[in-house]
């Protein structure tokens, strides 16, 4: 992707980050163009508290609960993973 391409992307509501994680498999995300990053449960929280600034929210939540389904609200499987 071309830098001027990239700098607009970036300025989208929820991709200032966007393609900056060049050691996480693309399958590790849950927002497009390579945002929220959820190759591991700190990054899965951060996605979580961050998903407020994307373009849809509820997708974002929907991807990282099916990842770390422990992180429901409720969840008995709150701490087996750190």
């Amino acid at each position: 992707m071309k830098k001027d391409n990239l700098t607009e992307l970036r300025e989208e509501p929820g991709k200032s980050n966007a393609y900056t994680y060049k050691n996480v498999a693309k399958g590790n995300f849950c927002g497009p163009d390579e945002t929220y990053p959820v190759d591991s449960l700190k990054r899965a929280k951060s996605a979580l508290s961050l998903a407020h600034n994307a373009e849809d929210p509820e997708a974002i939540k929907s991807c990282v609960y099916s990842k770390y389904p422990e992180l429901r609200k409720g969840s008995k499987m709150k701490n087996r993973r750190s």
